[in-house]
């Protein structure tokens, strides 16, 4: 979307909105960092801080729309170094690795805070409709840490694995058809449908899926945004390609007034909310299956990969090797 220009983004640009490091200096006005620390580093940069939403709840802080963004309008995280923005930032705790942390400073932040807004309780049901990605194998996880029983949907072979190897109670291919899952869905919750699903995917019927899977008056959580997918022609020549964000989400009629089914958006989760996703991940030593190359020149590499549709988790780019040398004295692990 940033080479399509969907971002207006004045190029050349440095890519990659997701990164962790050491923090080498700090500005006079940051108080909670100190050289020294290791960080997730976080996307948005510069809010306004005189808007509704920099006023308002601590939550909702990242929708100022005045904000710009790491890898997205300023230069991002494929460098040596990198400026970030101390106030959505989020230090990491010792047994979290850098190569862990950098995939949480997007995929993670968006579907911890996708499982979080479906507000449910220890034992209730989440689906998940591409439950088997880079953010799908992460909400698995998450849900599976706050208690919630967890349904995965994926339509391809090496989503429903990873489905299945992180923990998801029930997994079922959504190739079979709307009508199949959403039966197989309600079999396993007494005939009600899931308490609330989160939707992963931006494929066309997604969200009606996703609608049908969830039970009456239930909630329906929005986070799709990009297919990185075999729609995409591999190239280390990194092409300008079409945006593939949805333009719309489509759900019938019936789902939203005979049914009940509420439908909320969710972005990126708040600084607290990261911190508290950091801490879970530790505290359960959840996993992100990751896909890494070694130095900036490898990249092209890294691209052709997410173009080719066959990557299983995320890719990361480990840029410093001396740092991953270095946290494993302090323990990190995971």
């Amino acid at each position: 979307m940033v080479q399509s220009g969907v971002f207006g983004t004045k190029l050349p640009n440095i890519a990659s909105h997701e990164g962790s490091g050491t923090v080498v200096a700090i500005g006079d006005q940051v108080k909670e960092f100190k050289k020294e620390d290791r960080v997730m580093c976080g996307i948005p940069m510069h809010p306004c801080g005189a808007c509704k939403d920099c006023l308002g709840p601590e939550t909702q802080r990242q929708y100022c729309t005045k904000i710009s963004h790491a890898g997205v309008t300023t230069d991002g995280c494929f460098a040596e170094y990198v400026v970030v923005d101390s106030r959505h930032s989020a230090k990491l705790p010792d047994a979290v690795t850098f190569e862990t942390a950098a995939p949480l400073a997007c995929a993670g932040c968006t579907i911890w805070k996708g499982v979080l807004a479906s507000e449910l309780k220890s034992g209730e049901w989440l689906a998940l409709v591409g439950s088997g990605g880079g953010l799908g194998h992460l909400g698995i996880q998450f849900a599976k840490a706050l208690g919630l029983q967890v349904i995965g949907i994926d339509a391809r072979d090496e989503g429903l694995e990873l489905s299945r190897q992180t923990g998801a109670d029930v997994v079922i291919d959504a190739r079979k058809g709307k009508e199949h899952v959403k039966e197989e869905v309600f079999k396993v919750t007494n005939g009600e449908g899931a308490d609330a699903t989160v939707n992963i995917s931006d494929h066309e019927t997604a969200a009606a899926t996703a609608c049908a899977v969830t039970k009456m008056h239930g909630l329906m959580v929005q986070i799709a945004q990009v297919r990185t997918g075999p729609d995409f022609t591999s190239s280390t020549t990194l092409p300008l390609m079409p945006s593939c964000q949805p333009d719309n989400v489509s759900v019938p009629f019936p789902e939203l007034i005979f049914r009940d089914i509420r439908i909320h958006g969710s972005l990126l989760c708040s600084q607290e909310e990261a911190k508290r996703m950091l801490d879970t991940v530790a505290k359960h030593k959840i996993s992100v299956r990751t896909n890494p190359v070694h130095g900036l020149k490898e990249l092209p590499k890294l691209i052709d990969l997410a173009h080719s549709g066959k990557m299983s988790g995320k890719g990361i780019c480990i840029v410093d090797e001396e740092q991953i040398k270095k946290e494993n004295d302090l323990g990190a692990s995971q």
